[in-house]
């Protein structure tokens, strides 16, 4: 079975994990990406940007830190290229893959991002995530730079694998990952 496939499998068994979660569950998560971000304030005087992410089905919404921090949304180009923008008060736009993302001309660069908050399918303890396989946030952090911008995974607890995920060579481990039960950073 080739990675791809495995990949594949993982993909479906995690997303009909996630669909089970309560609207209580994600909003406990939510609850402790405040609770991070609050402690991560604090420590740090100099915080420029936070980069979330438009959610999509069933994935924790942390949009509420809007209004408490600068955040930055991502904007996917056309060739699998991802980059993130201020999220201002203009109408947000449809990126590439359909996501909506804001509408600026000019994007952040790695020093500009304090953080990344990224969704998860699934999450395992050497910090290997599984997103849909569209490759975005893998692509960004091949570069060194953006490697060094902490990147927090954020799911439910019952999507973190007991078991090491099916690892390719360019799967970038996370800085870390937050659920309602635990904030493992």
């Amino acid at each position: 079975m080739t990675i791809f496939e495995k990949k594949k499998i993982e993909r479906e068994t995690f997303r009909k994990l996630r669909d089970k979660n309560s609207f209580s569950q994600r909003e406990n998560v939510e609850k402790n990406v405040k609770i991070y971000v609050d402690s991560f304030i604090k420590e740090y005087k100099n915080i420029r940007y936070m980069a979330i992410y438009w959610p999509l089905k069933n994935e924790v919404d942390i949009r509420s830190l809007k209004g408490r921090i600068s955040l930055a949304l991502p904007k996917c180009k056309n060739k699998k290229e991802m980059l993130f923008y201020p999220w201002d008060e203009n109408p947000l736009i449809k990126d590439s893959e359909g996501i909506l993302s804001p509408n600026n001309s000019f994007s952040l660069s790695y020093e500009q991002i304090s953080m990344i908050f990224v969704p998860c399918l699934s999450v395992d303890k050497n910090l290997i995530r599984l997103g849909y396989g569209g490759g975005y946030f893998d692509k960004l952090r091949r570069d060194k730079n953006w490697r060094n911008v902490p990147c927090i995974g954020v799911l439910t607890s019952n999507c973190v694998s007991k078991t090491p995920l099916t690892r390719a060579e360019w799967d970038i481990p996370l800085s870390g990952f937050i659920t309602e039960k635990e904030i493992f950073v």
